[in-house]
């Protein structure tokens, strides 16, 4: 009688964790996008916009930086009142290369700005193919590989990157 009741509890229990078993998968998003062309394209675009302002950025550095040698050249013969003029010209110069450093590059900058906008339509295209095949397979959770720090070792037979780049069209 004990060894039929164990066997039952046991077989119940054993029934309660298959179905709370949860099926789940990983992607490597690093890799998914090294795969798409238009994320190679946008950073190139990216990076060629960023070059461009940096050199802007560096002109007026280097505009700033030759203002001040000029100054220092020319301080012996300055009046005090031609000195803070002059002074007050370099110290702007240098406040508008930060302001626009700042514009460009900053937290809210145009390049991050620029980037969520032309990142954005690639990532909603690999979140609905990720979507649709989580709802074709059944999967319940599906975990970025390359985001998860967490993530020690994986089985490669749980990736899925392969499969969404197929279902993008973009055959591996």
């Amino acid at each position: 009688m004990k060894r039929k009741s164990i066997l039952a509890v046991g077989l119940a229990m054993l029934f309660s964790f298959t179905t709370m078993a949860q099926k789940f998968a990983l992607i490597d998003m690093e890799y998914i996008l090294k795969n798409i062309p238009a994320y190679e394209m946008t950073n190139e675009q990216l990076s060629q916009l960023s070059k461009k302002w940096e050199s802007e950025i560096s002109a007026l550095e280097q505009e700033a930086q030759n203002m001040y040698k000029s100054y220092q050249a020319d301080m012996v013969f300055l009046s005090a009142e031609m000195k803070t003029k002059r002074e007050e010209a370099v110290v702007k110069k240098e406040l508008e290369a930060r302001e626009l450093k700042r514009q460009y590059f900053g937290t809210e900058g145009e390049l991050f700005q620029k980037r969520a906008s032309l990142m954005k339509p690639i990532h909603d295209e690999i979140y609905e193919a990720v979507k649709e095949i989580a709802t074709d397979k059944g999967y319940q959770v599906i975990l970025d590989r390359a985001s998860a720090m967490s993530i020690i070792f994986s089985s490669p037979q749980i990736d899925i990157s392969d499969e969404v780049l197929v279902k993008l069209g973009y055959s591996k």
